[in-house]
């Protein structure tokens, strides 16, 4: 641990622990309405004096919400966490996924290490600290439909833009066993629907067979994906050095003795910060119309007046996460949690979009990512108190007065 890092506890206050089974009660699968929890953390932030915004979706079902604690929409730290959970119905679960269990050292539950741990927390240490101790607000931000592709946070931060509401860092605690990330993939992830043309098994000739052409599609998108993994560019920070394009998901025919006329794949890309996700898909167009068209066409002669195409829908897209480690988020949070530098991951977060807005951002939680999204879900005792001590420390070092106080728990007089 490096010299003035905060000396950390085992156990979380009461106060997280109640606030963490408040928050897992609500059931926030994201095919559910999020709003019963975001209405209820509204009241609470409000009761503190707190000026809440929130942004819905199309279907007023769903809203983020944007809380600034202290004076004034600029400056200060957003503490940044989704709301939405993955389903828990077809899982084998010990115990009720949407009540908060504990067992042993852990807190098992839906949510409780992706990610309402860190909401927990960020809700539960507020009220330590007094409007009148900050020099800078601190921002809360609970997004929707995170686990959809981060879908709901553009919104929000839209709505900072137009409002000219600018904070300078952003934290956002997706689960790393408290250990800062300064860089994650970018993701965009595809459909793709082959149209060709139906007919009997027995007379090919008549047909634009779309499952055959939908296999050489496939099979050109992995020989681009070992190309990539051959030459580059690689970064050995991630586990997986390399940007990552597979396919996931393959749907095509109806009945065994009929050549189908559609077939639909799915496939990913995770790709590395500073990698331009738009050559491999400007590649694979290339590919469709200069070779796999043509070919389509001749069949299509045999096939009368059939024309057969292909179709590509964006499902999800965020971009990569690169802040460098001189930046000053980045520097705070390793001196406040010990450690000679940042980790670097493959899965994708919030903190790429909160990074491209203009605010410097970086990935730190409770809990860890391999357990996430599992049945028994869980989160130890451990890494919720290690969360509570660094919001006290962060809060202390970039937003409190010199000569305030603070909570007795902090102990961050060595980290400024």
């Amino acid at each position: 641990m490096n010299a003035g890092a905060t000396s950390f506890r085992n156990a979380p206050s009461a106060d997280t622990l109640l606030m963490l089974s408040r928050l897992i009660g609500f059931n926030t699968v994201s095919r559910e309405s999020n709003l019963g929890l975001i209405e209820w953390a509204r009241d609470y932030l409000q009761s503190l004096g707190a000026s809440v915004r929130l942004t819905y979706d199309r279907s007023s079902k769903k809203a983020n919400l944007f809380a600034t604690y202290g004076e004034g929409p600029h400056f200060g730290t957003v503490f940044s966490g989704h709301t939405d959970v993955v389903p828990a119905d077809d899982q084998a679960w010990d115990s009720d996924p949407f009540i908060a269990t504990a067992v042993g050292d852990r807190i098992r539950g839906r949510g409780t290490c992706d990610m309402k741990g860190f909401l927990a927390v960020c809700l539960s240490r507020l009220p330590q600290f007094s409007p009148a101790q900050l020099h800078t607000p601190l921002h809360f931000s609970f997004s929707y439909d995170e686990e959809l592709g981060c879908l709901g946070v553009r919104g929000l931060l839209d709505d900072l833009r137009t409002h000219g509401i600018a904070p300078v860092a952003c934290i956002v605690g997706e689960p790393t066993m408290m250990q800062p990330v300064l860089a994650h993939k970018g993701k965009h992830a595809y459909r793709c629907r082959v149209h060709g043309h139906a007919a009997h098994s027995s007379s090919p000739q008549l047909a634009i067979n779309a499952v055959d052409f939908t296999a050489e599609l496939i099979v050109r998108i992995r020989q681009i994906a070992e190309r990539v993994r051959a030459s580059g560019p690689w970064d050995d920070a991630f586990d997986v050095p390399y940007s990552t394009i597979v396919t996931t998901l393959i749907q095509g025919g109806k009945v065994i003795n009929t050549i189908p006329d559609r077939c639909e794949f799915v496939f990913e890309h995770r790709f590395l910060p500073g990698v331009d996700p738009q050559r491999v898909m400007d590649e694979l167009r290339s590919y469709i119309n200069e070779e796999l068209l043509p070919r389509m066409k001749v069949e299509s002669a045999y096939a009368g007046s059939a024309d057969g195409r292909v179709e590509f829908e964006v499902l999800s897209a965020y971009p990569g996460l690169d802040t460098g480690s001189s930046d000053l988020i980045a520097q705070r949070a390793i001196r406040i949690l010990g450690g000679e530098r940042a980790r670097k991951v493959g899965f994708g977060t919030e903190a790429g979009l909160f990074s491209a807005a203009g605010i410097p951002a970086l990935v730190c939680g409770p809990g860890d990512i391999a357990h996430a999204h599992k049945p028994n879900e869980f989160v130890t005792l451990a890494q919720l108190a290690r969360c509570e001590d660094f919001f006290d420390a962060y809060v202390r070092a970039t937003s409190m007065h010199p000569d305030s106080g603070g909570p007795a728990a902090c102990a961050m007089r060595g980290a400024a």
